[in-house]
């Protein structure tokens, strides 16, 4: 454990990190279906599909690559492997923004897959600086940079794409770029020396890290719990602005709008509601909370037939904000500091493999049920789908991981170091 005041500090820094990265990807949604039409020349129904694949080859490189990020992490220590990883970023955009075909595109993909981003070591970096009574708090900063950059980037990628729909990338790999050049200098390392680990490759590959998790007791099951949840969840990023666009007939300006109120209420349960909602019902009760909501939002968003609907479901449904940090909390709890790298690299892995299914998924129920020849005409028939994996998520965890009995993370122990 770190000192107090380098983990405030630390915290600061990564929760700035992380609120530019999430700035720089909601940026460029709201001008994503027009950006993908420029380039392809082809119909909304089609762009969705071509999306698909863009959020697919991505998807893929993290998959293979994100545990050997988390491995690195508790090898080398968070600092380094997060630079590296904002900087790659920072370099994807500007290939996006400069792309003349739609191949190039794809270059920009693999490189900020194989980078890994900075969830995952953001996540452990959160991990190193947190107590037992903390932790759960703590994640909750993932939850507000999230939020607030959800809020900020596809508003402002709403008003920068009036510009033209490359305006928001060169945007994008600036603040990246930027975001590299104050973590450089300010970003400290919260990982001790007495807690780095050996490198082993066969535990820095997918199938080896998400074995390697078999050796702590009931994360397997908040494993599932988190990837029907996220596979489920999913289902946001790669229809949201195609949705919009084909059912509501909204502009760029209105798409990100509305990803601004999203990202509005999921900050303000973040930062007002969990802090309190925690001590009260506790990490276990708080995800259930958490779920039921997730569920709920999930149907309304496939029955909203008007604009004002999808509104009226984000404030009704806005406590979903709360189920992913205390099932990351119950998670890290489990393992030793030495491996919360590989416990992220993990995880990710998990967010990885549904984000490799969910793009071609989500897109082709779109194109689906929006083309000419679809069988029933339903735009909402996304979310209908993603309701039905959260919900089973729900069952899983209220069903299968056991309520702690004894103060988080004071059973875990390291059978492999």
């Amino acid at each position: 454990m770190v000192d107090e005041r380098t983990a405030k500090r630390g915290l600061a820094l990564v929760f700035t990190t992380l609120l530019l990265d999430v700035i720089g990807f909601g940026i460029i949604m709201p001008v994503l279906p027009a950006y993908l039409q420029e380039l392809t020349g082809v119909g909304i129904s089609d762009a969705a599909i071509e999306g698909g694949w863009l959020f697919f080859v991505y998807a893929a490189m993290q998959f293979l690559f994100a545990p050997l990020i988390g491995n690195l992490s508790d090898r080398f220590g968070r600092r380094p492997v997060l630079l590296a990883s904002v900087l790659t970023f920072a370099i994807d955009n500007l290939i996006c923004a400069i792309a003349w075909s739609y191949p190039m595109l794809f270059i920009g993909r693999v490189l900020a897959g194989i980078s890994g981003a900075s969830y995952s070591t953001a996540s452990a970096f959160i991990a190193d600086v947190s107590t037992d009574e903390n932790r759960a708090k703590n994640f909750g900063l993932l939850g507000i940079a999230f939020g607030m950059g959800f809020v900020i980037g596809p508003v402002l990628g709403g008003v920068l794409g009036e510009f033209g729909p490359r305006v928001p990338f060169f945007f994008a790999a600036g603040l990246a770029f930027l975001n590299f050049v104050v973590g450089y200098f300010l970003l400290p390392e919260t990982l001790t020396q007495e807690h780095h680990r050996r490198f082993e490759w066969k535990r820095a590959n997918p199938l080896g890290a998400l074995k390697q998790m078999r050796n702590y007791h009931g994360i397997g099951w908040i494993g599932l719990v988190f990837f029907l949840m996220t596979l489920g969840h999913m289902m946001y990023p790669a229809v949201w602005s195609f949705v919009g666009s084909y059912r509501y007939g909204w502009s760029e300006q209105q798409i990100g709008f509305s990803l601004g109120v999203f990202g509005i209420g999921g900050a303000l349960v973040m930062a007002l509601v969990l802090p309190r909602i925690i001590p009260r019902l506790g990490e276990w009760r708080t995800a259930v909370v958490g779920l039921t909501f997730t569920t709920i939002a999930a149907f309304g968003y496939a029955a909203a037939w008007e604009g004002w609907m999808i509104y009226a479901v984000i404030v009704a449904t806005c406590l979903e904000a709360l189920a992913d940090p205390p099932l990351r909390s119950l998670a890290a709890a489990k393992v030793p500091p030495s491996a919360q790298g590989e416990l992220q690299g993990a995880m990710t892995s998990l967010f990885s493999i549904t984000s490799i299914i969910t793009p071609l998924l989500y897109t082709f129920i779109f194109a689906w049920f929006t083309g000419p020849d679809a069988p029933v005409h339903f735009a909402g028939a996304p979310y209908l789908l993603g309701g039905i994996f959260i919900a089973m998520a729900l069952a899983v965890f209220v069903l299968r991981v056991e309520r702690p009995t004894v103060a988080a993370g004071s059973a875990a122990t390291n059978p492999a170091e």
